[in-house]
């Protein structure tokens, strides 16, 4: 199954016999909680999920957004509503980033079937769907977490890829360089990854460009079919949205959920600067 869905196609699939669930999913970096946005309103039926709260875990060591403790994990999804035999759709505002961290985080957990609203909602309203502000308060639901069904990468695991396979770096370019650093202490990238800025995978309404242009993007930057793939970011947010746009691609990938956010909060662990992948 795609791992993304236009909102043409996901009207007619609410409209059929098995709607699927619906999670908004909206989350800004810096920015105001995604709920009054929710409540201002979203897709009809549509239940609000918090990443910061329920989608990673708390600040620390381990990254900005490190895993979530997987039994909030799973409390928050049953109380979406989410079931093991149920198709699930995440939406955002329409950067993408956040629905494609619940992507993956389902996924990973070990949910068959989950995709991303391609443009989020402003695609939705674009093709004329409509909007509610009625709470939404689904059946509790039976997910139970089996993590592992997506491949994932600790510190060590990526400084390993990076030398054997393809680490990708899904941050800005002045920040793969280490020109900028707006928000972890240190600048820079893993040394071995390779620039690649996941917002080049987009239009710049945020919908995805098509599989065959991201599949040869990717082959130009090593990372084809057949070839052991790794994404990291800031903090593991966009770097979901990098693995989506692989998936979309047909290449599968490791996520470093720790990513910069993580790396650079040890002294220890070395720094690489500038274009070359260092």
């Amino acid at each position: 199954m795609n791992a993304i869905i236009t909102a043409s196609d996901l009207m007619d699939e609410l409209a059929g016999e098995q709607p699927p669930l619906l999670l908004d999913v909206r989350y800004q970096l810096g920015g105001p909680p995604g709920r009054p946005a929710y409540e201002a309103g979203h897709l009809p039926g549509a239940v609000y999920v918090d990443l910061e709260a329920e989608l990673a875990g708390p600040a620390g060591a381990a990254g900005r957004h490190p895993l979530p403790d997987l039994s909030v994990f799973a409390a928050a999804m049953r109380r979406a509503g989410v079931r093991a035999d149920r198709r699930v759709v995440a939406y955002d505002g329409g950067q993408g980033w956040a629905a494609a961290r619940a992507w993956w985080l389902l996924r990973w957990a070990g949910h068959p079937s989950v995709r991303v609203l391609d443009g989020g909602l402003a695609a939705w309203t674009e093709q004329g769907g409509p909007l509610s502000t009625e709470a939404t308060a689904p059946p509790e639901g039976d997910f139970e977490p089996r993590p592992g069904a997506l491949p994932l990468l600790d510190a060590d695991g990526a400084a390993a890829l990076a030398r054997r396979g393809v680490l990708l770096d899904a941050r800005a370019g002045e920040r793969y360089r280490g020109e900028v650093e707006p928000i972890d202490p240190v600048a820079g990238h893993i040394p071995g990854a390779v620039s690649a800025p996941t917002m080049e995978n987009v239009t710049p309404e945020g919908r995805f460009l098509p599989a065959e242009w991201l599949a040869e993007r990717f082959g130009e930057l090593g990372a084809a079919e057949g070839t052991e793939v790794g994404v990291y970011c800031g903090s593991g947010v966009s770097a979901a949205h990098q693995v989506l746009a692989l998936a979309v691609a047909g290449v599968p990938a490791a996520l470093y959920v720790g990513s910069w956010s993580e790396w650079s909060a040890d002294p220890a662990r070395p720094v690489a600067t500038g274009p070359d992948r260092g």
